[in-house]
C-alpha cells in the first residue's frame, strides 16, 4: 500500500471514531433527554458544546504540533478524546454530560486537524483530491454504522454504552500511530498568538452560547444579549488584532486567496444547513414519528452509505466538470434535497426514505470533498498548518451554528403553531429553513473562476 494511502487509513481511524461519536449521540438524543429528564431541545446543548470547544482549541493545534511534534499530540489527542468518551457515559445530569462533551472536544480539536495536517504535508498536490477522499472512507464508516448501533444499544441495552464503544478503538488509533506516524515538527515555529487565541476563542464561544441558549428560558434574557453581544464585539476586536499581526493564530490574509475563501466562507453557509440533519432527523423520526431509535438509526444510515459511496467518483466528477459546477449545481441540488426531508410522512415508505437519504448523502458528501480539496489547492507548505486550523475552525463552528439555527427553528414554529409539545411538522418545517442557508452558499461558488483549483482536480475549464 502506497505510504500516502497507509497514512490516511491510520489517520481515519481518529475520523471514524469521532464521527461515529457524533451519529451515535444524535440518534440517542431522545432517549438521553427522558433519561436526564430534560426537553429534547435542551439536549442541543451536548452537541454545541463539543462543537465549541472544536472551535475554540483548533487554531491552536497548527502551532502545538510544528512545536512538539504532529504524531505526539495526535496520539495524546486520541487518549483525551477516549477519557472524555468514558466521562460521558458515566453522565447523570445534563451539566456532567456537557462538561464532559467539553473535555472530549479538548481531544477532537487536536485529533482530527493534525491528522489531516500530517497527510497534507506528506503528499504531493496531484494526490490531495484522491488521499482526502481514502482518508475519509473508513471515517464514513463512523456515520454508516454509528446510526443504527447507536440505535441498537439504546433501544436494546443503555445509551451510556455509545461512549464507552470508543476505548477499544482510541487504543488501536495510539497504536497504529505511534508505529507508523512520523514525528514532523517544525524546526522554526512562530511565537504563539496567545492575545489572538483569548479574542477568537472567548469571542467564538460567548457568541455562538449565546445564541444556541436562546429562547428556553435556560439563563435570563439580559445575559443571553450580553454573551451575543460581547462574543460579537471580541471578535471585532480579533479582527484588527489579526491585521496589524504577521502571526495572528487565525490568518485572514489566507482569505485573499480565493479558493480558500470559497473553500472556508462558502463551505461555512453550505454547511450550516447540513449540520441541521444530525439533530432534526432523530427527532423528526422518534418524537414526530413514534419510531425507536433502532428504527431511526436503520433509517438515517443511508445518508452516510451515499456519502461513502461517492468517495469512489469524486476524483473522476471534479476532473470532469471541475470545482466551480459542482459546487454550484451539486450544492443547489443537496439543498433540495434537505428540503425534500420535511415531506416524510409517518406513513411515506421505508424504502423511499432511504434512497433519498442516500442520495442526498451522495451529493452532500461530493459537495464535501469539492470544499476539503479546493480551499487548500493555492495553498503553500509553510501555510498548510495554519490553513487547516482555520479550515478547521470554520468547519466546526458552521456545525454548531446549524445546529443553533435549527433549533430556533424548531422553538420559533412550536410558538407559532401554538403546540404545547414538538410535533412532526415543528422539525418538517425547519427542514424547509435550514434548506434555504444551504442555498445561500451558490452565491459565494459562482465567484469562483471556471477554471479555479484546476491544478488539484485536472480539469480543463471550458469556454
Amino acid at each position: 500500500m502506497p505510504p500516502a494511502i497507509l497514512t490516511a487509513f491510520i489517520i481515519a481511524t481518529a475520523l471514524f471514531m469521532e464521527n461515529m461519536d457524533g451519529t451515535v449521540l444524535a440518534t440517542s438524543l431522545p432517549a438521553i433527554a427522558r433519561d436526564l429528564h430534560q426537553d429534547p431541545i435542551v439536549l442541543k446543548l451536548a452537541m454545541t458544546s463539543y462543537m465549541l470547544t472544536l472551535a475554540v482549541f483548533i487554531p491552536a493545534s497548527g502551532w502545538v504540533a510544528d512545536r512538539i511534534g504532529a504524531r505526539t499530540v495526535f496520539c495524546t489527542a486520541i487518549g483525551v478524546f477516549t477519557l472524555g468518551s468514558i466521562l460521558c457515559g458515566a453522565a447523570v445530569s445534563l451539566p456532567t454530560l456537557i462538561a464532559a462533551r467539553s473535555f472530549q472536544g479538548l481531544g477532537g480539536a487536536m485529533m482530527v486537524p493534525v491528522g489531516r495536517l500530517v497527510l497534507l504535508r506528506s503528499i504531493d498536490k496531484s494526490e490531495m483530491v484522491n488521499a482526502l477522499a481514502y482518508l475519509t472512507v473508513p471515517a464514513l464508516i463512523g456515520p454508516v454504522v454509528g446510526p443504527p448501533l447507536g440505535g441498537f444499544i439504546t433501544t436494546y441495552f443503555h445509551w451510556r454504552w455509545i461512549f464507552w464503544i470508543n476505548v477499544p478503538i482510541g487504543v488501536i488509533g495510539i497504536a497504529l500511530s505511534l508505529r507508523y506516524i512520523a514525528n514532523i515538527k517544525e524546526q522554526v515555529v512562530a511565537k504563539f498568538d496567545f492575545k489572538g487565541f483569548f479574542l477568537s476563542g472567548l469571542g467564538l464561544l460567548t457568541l455562538v452560547f449565546g445564541l444556541t441558549v436562546v429562547g428556553r428560558g435556560l439563563i435570563p434574557a439580559p445575559l443571553v444579549i450580553s454573551s451575543v453581544a460581547f462574543g460579537a464585539a471580541l471578535l471585532v476586536l480579533y479582527v484588527r488584532h489579526a491585521r496589524r499581526n504577521a502571526d495572528a493564530i487565525l490568518d485572514l490574509e489566507l482569505l485573499k486567496s480565493p479558493t480558500f475563501f470559497a473553500g472556508v466562507a462558502g463551505g461555512f453557509v453550505f454547511r450550516i444547513g447540513i449540520g441541521a440533519i444530525p439533530f432534526l432527523l432523530p427527532l423528526l423520526l422518534q418524537i414526530g414519528f413514534g419510531l425507536s431509535p433502532f428504527q431511526s438509526g436503520s433509517l438515517t444510515f443511508a445518508a452516510a452509505a451515499g456519502a461513502m459511496a461517492m468517495k469512489f467518483s469524486a476524483s473522476a466528477v471534479l476532473r470532469r466538470f471541475g470545482f466551480r459546477k459542482v459546487l454550484m449545481y451539486v450544492g443547489a441540488l443537496s439543498a433540495a434535497f434537505l428540503a425534500s426531508y420535511g415531506f416524510i410522512s409517518a406513513t411515506t415508505p421505508h424504502w423511499l426514505v432511504l434512497i433519498a437519504l442516500l442520495a442526498g448523502g451522495y451529493f452532500r458528501s461530493l459537495v464535501f470533498t469539492a470544499l476539503n480539496a479546493l480551499g487548500y489547492s493555492d495553498i503553500d507548505q509553510a501555510h498548510m498548518s495554519r490553513a487547516t486550523s482555520f479550515a478547521s475552525v470554520a468547519q466546526q463552528m458552521s456545525s454548531a451554528v446549524g445546529v443553533a439555527v435549527a433549533a430556533a427553528s424548531v422553538e420559533s414554529l412550536q410558538w407559532l403553531y401554538g403546540d404545547a409539545e414538538l410535533t412532526a411538522r415543528d422539525m418538517s418545517t425547519s427542514f424547509g429553513v435550514v434548506a434555504l442557508v444551504t442555498l445561500a452558499s451558490i452565491a459565494i461558488f459562482a465567484r469562483l473562476k471556471p477554471d479555479a483549483g484546476a491544478e488539484v482536480s485536472g480539469a480543463v475549464a471550458s469556454s
